[in-house]
């Protein structure tokens, strides 16, 4: 206690100086109880994650055309920074949570997808064409895809449930098929002395392990799986809206190739070559409008100054895409089916 009045009775260590900022006032008081050992602090530098909020990107009027971002890796995993601090929703769940708002919005008069990715999992670029399909058969307003730079394989997929899908004059799509990666560490193992060991139910249990080669009926079994979302994917492409493609058609140009904007148009991938403002400005005419606003959805703290500018998204090595499926970035996590274009 005596401690405590001696402590009372000697003057201020620190007075509030003129034109003093409060925050930096706060961070002195902080410093000093952290200092000094008399209080213990917990400061998240954490925010707390918060409902997608519209932001007018250009444009007035009542109307709204709704611009949706599919970029980077596609996949159905929680995304984060470098520093793995800042979480953000995974692209499947954040392109649902877009949606249902949109639907939600009597404002609504159209919605832009706007792609820049090589595609990603199976599973992800398929429950987001599942998600375009269901809004766009409740919200019944025009849908459009427009590929700005990369629009390949899965985010392909993606641009085939639009009612229309546009292309950059630069832009390259196709890729259309699918790929499984694994890596087969057998040979470096047996140069470093290691050996695995593994012990099965079955002999198929460790199918696709990175640790041995497969085996010829291993193979077959992989190819079939291959094979089936092969065929799911030219059954998408083949469903496209105003589609003039028949099966035969399609599987001639699914090999995986990707074409320019100009080949894919010449080959019915794509239904016209344009820039972003002139979608937007085809999106208003296929409405009845005049004027919109054209708007985003984005987190707190984000910013989207024009029709160009992109939100954050996660971009992967091939050796973090190997193990994507699993949820885990590394190398020998397991197996990713893909609908993706890694060279």
């Amino acid at each position: 206690m005596a401690e405590s009045s001696a402590v009372k009775a000697r003057a201020p260590l620190f007075r509030f100086r003129k034109g003093r900022s409060l925050p930096g006032a706060i961070q002195a008081i902080l410093s000093l109880l952290l200092v000094s050992g008399c209080a213990y602090v917990n400061v998240s530098v954490l925010q707390t994650m918060r409902p997608l909020e519209e932001q007018v990107i250009e444009g007035e009027g009542r109307p709204k055309i709704l611009i949706l971002d599919v970029s980077g890796f596609i996949s159905e995993t929680e995304r984060s920074d470098r520093l793995k601090i800042q979480k953000r929703p995974s692209q499947v769940a954040e392109m649902r949570e877009a949606l249902r708002k949109a639907e939600k919005d009597r404002d609504m008069t159209g919605v832009i997808v706007r792609i820049h990715s090589p595609g990603g999992t199976v599973t992800a670029s398929d429950i987001i064409y599942h998600e375009l399909m269901n809004f766009r058969e409740r919200k019944k307003v025009p849908l459009y895809a427009c590929i700005t730079g990369m629009g390949t394989s899965g985010a392909y997929y993606i641009a085939a449930a639009a009612d229309r899908v546009y292309a950059h004059p630069a832009a390259i799509t196709g890729s259309i098929g699918v790929i499984a990666m694994k890596f087969n560490v057998e040979g470096l193992m047996g140069k470093l002395g290691i050996e695995e060991e593994t012990v099965k139910s079955g002999d198929k249990k460790d199918l696709f392990s990175p640790f041995r080669e497969l085996t010829p009926e291993e193979r077959q079994i992989v190819q079939s799986i291959i094979d089936e979302l092969h065929q799911r994917f030219v059954g998408v492409v083949l469903a496209r809206q105003g589609g003039v493609l028949v099966r035969q058609d399609i599987e001639a140009l699914a090999d995986g190739r990707i074409y320019t904007a100009g080949t894919a148009l010449a080959e019915h991938l794509i239904d016209e070559i344009a820039y972003l403002d002139d979608v937007i400005a085809h999106l208003k005419e296929s409405a009845g409008i005049e004027e919109a606003r054209v708007v985003s959805y984005t987190r707190h703290g984000e910013y989207q100054g024009s029709i160009y500018a992109s939100l954050p998204a996660r971009e992967l090595s091939l050796l973090q895409v190997a193990g994507e499926s699993t949820g885990s970035i590394a190398p020998l996590s397991g197996v990713s089916f893909l609908y993706l274009w890694s060279p």
